[in-house]
């Protein structure tokens, strides 16, 4: 990472992105990151969700990690439980990305990578 112009900016993007995935559909963190023009911030990612979701008002329970599943922390229940509620399905504890991953469109994309 670069600056701390350019955090604010990952941040933003970030959260605006989040912001946009549908209910029932779904992000990896991976993909956020890469969506967002900063490809290998999964973590960074992770982070902003577990730390702004609450402030933000983010539906945070939207990504998952590039398996498929919710990655292990103490709100998994919670998530996989509003994600079922959304009707995303699940077998084997695993989401089925072909299915429910979203694909924002390019106009979308345009407006937050300019934030």
């Amino acid at each position: 990472m670069g600056s701390s112009k350019e955090l604010s900016s990952l941040f933003l993007r970030t959260i605006a992105l989040v912001r946009e995935i549908p209910k029932g559909k779904v992000l990896t963190y991976g993909e956020v990151a890469q969506l967002v023009d900063s490809p290998g911030s999964a973590r960074y990612v992770s982070y902003i969700l577990s730390s702004s979701s609450k402030k933000y008002r983010l539906p945070w329970h939207r990504v998952i990690n590039a398996k498929g599943q919710i990655s292990e922390h103490l709100a998994q229940r919670r998530q996989k439980s509003l994600l079922s509620k959304e009707g995303v399905e699940f077998q084997m504890n695993k989401v089925d990305l072909q299915q429910y991953m979203w694909r924002p469109s390019k106009s979308t994309l345009d407006k937050i990578n300019q934030l």
